[in-house]
């Protein structure tokens, strides 16, 4: 019995893994950009017999530009689209009109790629990332630079486990990798 379109869409949500391959060095944080969602569903396309497309569309220019962008699931009979919207800030210093334009595109496809596949977003360093500014006594979780420079420290003796966990907030796949 061939599958739904939703029960398609299921496995991808449920199976979906996407590594935040990308790293913020001003923000100190790591993660996944529109690309690497894509290229993790790919695995998928085939073996379920779907495709997915962003499509992008402008609702409004007036106070400020505002992009609708649409990550859509088909099986080629039916499809599931999820949207997310973004306001696009003109005056964002230090970037060029394309790049303006760019970086909001790129933000929301990535967050209709998110919507589409229920990626959560307590996974997102954006969701956690506070630019820079400090939330009280939260720690900072341990990942880029900061991760591979624990790891030396480890290893040196310089510092312990136990040490580096005083300091950041480590995941439990983190531990292991300090371990």
């Amino acid at each position: 019995m061939s599958k739904t379109i939703n029960e398609k869409l299921a496995i991808v949500q449920t199976k979906f893994k996407s590594k935040k391959s990308r790293f913020n060095s001003f923000g100190k944080y790591n993660f996944r950009s529109a690309e690497d969602i894509l290229e993790a569903t790919k695995p998928y396309l085939l073996e379920l017999g779907v495709t997915v497309v962003i499509s992008e569309t402008l609702i409004a220019s007036d106070p400020f530009p505002i992009l609708k962008s649409t990550a859509t699931i088909s099986d080629g009979t039916n499809a599931i689209h999820a949207d997310a919207i973004v306001g696009i800030d003109l005056d964002q210093k230090g970037m060029q009109m394309p790049q303006k334009f760019g970086s909001a595109s790129s933000y929301g496809k990535k967050y209709a790629l998110g919507n589409l596949f229920l990626i959560d977003d307590t996974q997102d360093s954006d969701a956690s990332n506070s630019h820079g500014k400090t939330t009280g006594a939260k720690k900072p979780a341990l990942s880029g630079e900061a991760l591979v420079k624990a790891k030396a420290a480890i290893k040196s003796g310089k510092f312990t486990v136990a040490d580096v966990q005083k300091k950041y907030d480590v995941s439990p796949a983190t531990l292991k990798t300090l371990k």
